[in-house]
């Protein structure tokens, strides 16, 4: 049943056993299955697919490409961003966005946010990973990396320090501006972090950084709008360079995690870029 009020753009496919309230707009291309259910004033964009059984919550916006498989936007106010995949039977709770191309496994329950890119699974959900993200090879135990190497994403290098140990105990040691490639201003300390918080999620537009973790073990995504990379820093002499204009996030923290980042800069709010499209904004117009 579609209501006569109903904005629906060429190309359009809507299936009879579906509901569509009033006040809905539909873009080219868009798919309603059967049994699926779109509330008043939700807007869809170009390319949008509904699923069989899916429900549209009321005053939902739907990005262009995103995909609805069985699955629920429950309340109002949700917003899904081009390209977001929901997964089979995952609910979406009032007023949430999950940012564009993030994908939310079947069964998920998302109760919060969800940035770019995430990948997210479970009750409530969890950010598990991130789209298209290479990770970096994991090395046999004894086997040692070369002190620098390049990973793929722009200026980012990865730092392995050497560990001298006698009966006293172990020492890493590294050199700014010899190993490390600035001289900092600032460090600050990240620790007693929730497993399932994500933090960073910003690039800078002049500050170099660079992390170590010092005690158990994080994830670092390295993004350069082209490439991304995901490391675990798990020993603390190993060390990776993000330099400006990388968006940086850092997750999987585990509970003894304590990571240590100098930075070239002293604070400055206006350095940081923090939504990811103004970033890729940014980056593709600078030479490749």
């Amino acid at each position: 049943m579609t209501d006569e009020s109903v904005d629906v753009g060429t190309r359009t496919s809507i299936h009879p056993s579906a509901q569509v309230d009033g006040r809905v707009s539909l873009a080219q291309w868009a798919t309603v299955g059967a049994e699926a259910v779109v509330e008043a004033d939700a807007v869809c964009g170009v390319g949008v697919y509904i699923g069989r059984a899916a429900r549209v919550g009321r005053s939902a916006r739907i990005g262009a490409r995103a995909v609805l498989v069985d699955a629920e936007t429950s309340g109002h106010g949700v917003v899904l961003e081009e390209g977001v995949d929901i997964g089979s039977n995952a609910t979406i709770m009032a007023g949430v966005v999950v940012g564009a191309g993030a994908q939310v496994r079947p069964g998920a329950v998302v109760t919060r946010s969800i940035p770019p890119a995430a990948i997210v699974e479970g009750n409530p959900a969890i950010i598990v990973g991130y789209v298209a993200t290479q990770s970096s090879p994991v090395m046999a135990p004894g086997l040692r990396r070369e002190p620098v190497s390049g990973t793929g994403v722009r200026g980012v290098t990865l730092h392995e320090f050497p560990i001298i140990r006698d009966l006293r105990g172990g020492l890493s040691v590294g050199e700014f501006e010899r190993d490390i490639p600035f001289k900092p201003l600032r460090y600050f300390m990240v620790f007693d972090v929730p497993s399932k918080e994500t933090r960073g999620e910003h690039a800078h537009r002049e500050c170099h950084q660079f992390l170590l973790c010092v005690s158990g073990s994080c994830a670092v995504v390295a993004d350069d709008g082209r490439q991304r990379l995901e490391v675990t820093l798990d020993t603390p002499n190993r060390g990776i360079y993000l330099p400006p204009m990388t968006w940086g996030i850092q997750y999987k923290y585990s509970a003894d995690a304590l990571l240590l980042v100098f930075a070239s800069h002293h604070y400055d709010a206006k350095d940081y870029i923090r939504d990811y499209r103004e970033f890729l904004d940014i980056v593709q117009a600078l030479p490749a």
